[in-house]
């Protein structure tokens, strides 16, 4: 396959060494060539299978406009842009385009968010926050993770508020961790990103996956369905 990645960041870089590992040709595109998404026309999207996007809160939606217009199938894994999810939505299915999106493409952090469900309704009287730290780069906070994390707890437990403290300062990946507790006890969820491979290789894969498809997927909700 032929995949086009928007974003030269270390993640984006990423994707496109594993995509090429995979036996995908890659070409990449970064946004000082890509000014609210320029570079994006229906002709020169004609020759990919997927596109994958890792760029900044600011450069996704042009680019994700400019794709989904034209009948893309394209992969999000830039936070921040969800305020503008369902007209979005509204457009690629118009469009008969198709994309996969998520705050978080690693398996681990998946397993995670069906953990904190189970935790919320296990846990009864328990009160519950979560503290995320990512590196000092990042645009969004708190990160679409922990929101989606927040989501989860709250979902299961609707008596639940749960703070978020986020904090942005070196290189870090990603934490993300969940404590729950009472004046007796505390019971705690930790997930750590060691490096951005894991977000890679799940973008990657999900690109495989909606290359061949249309319709808008979150990819927790699709990511067991790839080979």
């Amino acid at each position: 396959m032929l995949f086009l990645v928007l974003g030269r960041g270390k993640t984006g870089s990423l994707v496109a060494d594993v995509a090429k590992e995979r036996g995908h040709s890659v070409q990449v595109v970064g946004e000082e060539a890509n000014q609210s998404g320029s570079a994006i026309t229906a002709a020169f999207l004609a020759k990919f299978d997927a596109v994958i996007d890792f760029t900044t809160p600011e450069a996704v939606v042009p680019n994700m406009r400019a794709c989904l217009a034209t009948g893309a199938h394209m992969v999000v894994g830039t936070t921040g842009w969800h305020d503008h999810l369902k007209d979005l939505r509204a457009l690629a299915e118009r469009r008969n385009a198709g994309l996969v999106y998520g705050s978080n493409f690693s398996i681990g952090v998946q397993a995670l968010y069906k953990v904190a469900h189970e935790l919320a309704q296990a846990a009864p009287g328990f009160k519950f926050s979560i503290a995320e730290t990512h590196h000092a780069d990042k645009k969004d906070s708190p990160s679409g993770t922990a929101l989606n994390l927040k989501l989860a707890l709250e979902s299961a437990n609707p008596h639940l508020n749960v703070p978020i403290e986020s904090k942005r300062e070196g290189d870090s990946p990603g934490v993300h961790v969940i404590d729950a507790r009472t004046e007796s006890d505390l019971i705690e969820l930790r997930h750590e990103s060691f490096s951005r491979r894991g977000f890679a290789e799940g973008a990657v894969r999900a690109a495989e996956w909606i290359s061949s498809r249309q319709g808008v997927f979150e990819f927790r909700d699709v990511y067991e369905q790839f080979d």
